[in-house]
């Protein structure tokens, strides 16, 4: 890998001196707090710094029905609860953006948007991943309300129903299979006459009985009624002819792919393919020593909000362990 290549830092005479901490959390969403607690728990005195969407994907998601203890939760109220826990542990939460984190040079250096220059003994991203959404103002319109990017999080809720997943690779087959679980019938649609997913995958959709496949179509408009929110269909238009027709359904799932929220290292740890950030097996170590990658930033696979939790937990022991080995667990 080559070495790190984060935008140089111009200081002047008016910069502030950089305030300095042990370890730093850029991220808020279940990995993000949850390392925050454990780290405080550890008397780290972590600083979280929020990021532009506090508490990630959670908070646009309405019905949480996996979360252990909790029958059923908002996932606003849920990020809001984890916010006053990490809170309370003694963990600093920070309403901030980091604009560059040079990883370069220790301790690491790190900008934010309000100007504030911090530096770092370790650090922890929790950054997460943004569905990729096709764009349509029906689309955005009806999340949460029968538009969803996580058929293992929401297909619960489509027993006996029918659905449609958009997309054509690993992602939307896998997506299309899990929710014959509970659906009485599942359209892929696909704007081409061929799937990129892989053939095994393929195999087991073309053979499944509650499953049709529509080729050449693309989504046009989100159909759905106003009281109460929710979808009733979509609109779809040929790739080949450009003709349109409606299509009747409970429930849309976008399965185009994930975008992990990476741009702020690239360049200066080991990423995979799809830009997620590579971490060693069976830890949140990164490629740069002191640096730490938790949830759906490093995960392409389960992309839930308990084992991102979970990873929150492993990178804040990973971090506290790191420190204690540098002799800067105490300072």
């Amino acid at each position: 890998m080559s070495a790190p290549t984060a935008p140089p830092f111009a200081p002047d005479a008016t910069t502030p001196v950089p305030e300095h901490l042990r370890l730093l959390i850029i991220g808020s969403g279940p990995a993000g707090y949850t390392a925050a607690i454990y780290a405080a728990r550890a008397m780290l005195k972590p600083r979280l710094i929020q990021g532009m969407q506090p508490g990630g994907q959670l908070t646009i998601t309405t019905e949480v029905e996996n979360w252990p203890g909790d029958t059923e939760v908002q996932g606003p109220d849920l990020m809001v609860r984890m916010e006053a826990h990490a809170r309370a542990m003694g963990a600093e939460v920070v309403t901030d953006t980091v604009t560059r984190l040079d990883l370069s040079r220790r301790p690491f250096l790190v900008e934010c948007d309000s100007g504030a220059r911090l530096t770092a003994d370790a650090v922890i991203l929790a950054t997460g991943a943004q569905a990729r959404w096709l764009g349509l103002p029906s689309e955005a319109r009806f999340q949460g309300f029968g538009v969803s990017a996580c058929a293992t999080c929401d297909g619960f809720f489509y027993r006996g129903k029918e659905v449609l997943v958009i997309g054509g690779g690993n992602t939307a087959v896998e997506e299309a299979l899990f929710l014959t679980n509970f659906a009485s019938k599942v359209t892929l649609v696909h704007r081409r006459d061929s799937l990129r997913a892989e053939r095994i995958l393929q195999d087991r959709l073309f053979r499944h009985p509650k499953v049709e496949v529509l080729w050449n179509h693309e989504v046009v408009e989100i159909t759905g009624d106003d009281n109460p929110l929710g979808v009733t269909g979509a609109v779809l238009r040929s790739t080949t002819d450009g003709s349109v027709r409606p299509i009747p359904a409970d429930g849309v799932f976008i399965a185009i792919g994930h975008t992990p929220a990476s741009e702020l290292v690239k360049g200066q740890v080991a990423l995979r393919d799809g830009g997620y950030v590579q971490v060693e097996p069976g830890s949140t170590r990164t490629s740069v020593p002191g640096v730490f990658a938790a949830g759906d930033l490093t995960d392409d696979t389960y992309r839930q909000a308990i084992t991102s939790a979970g990873m929150g937990c492993m990178a804040a022991l990973d971090a506290e362990h790191w420190l204690a080995a540098q002799g800067l667990a105490e300072r």
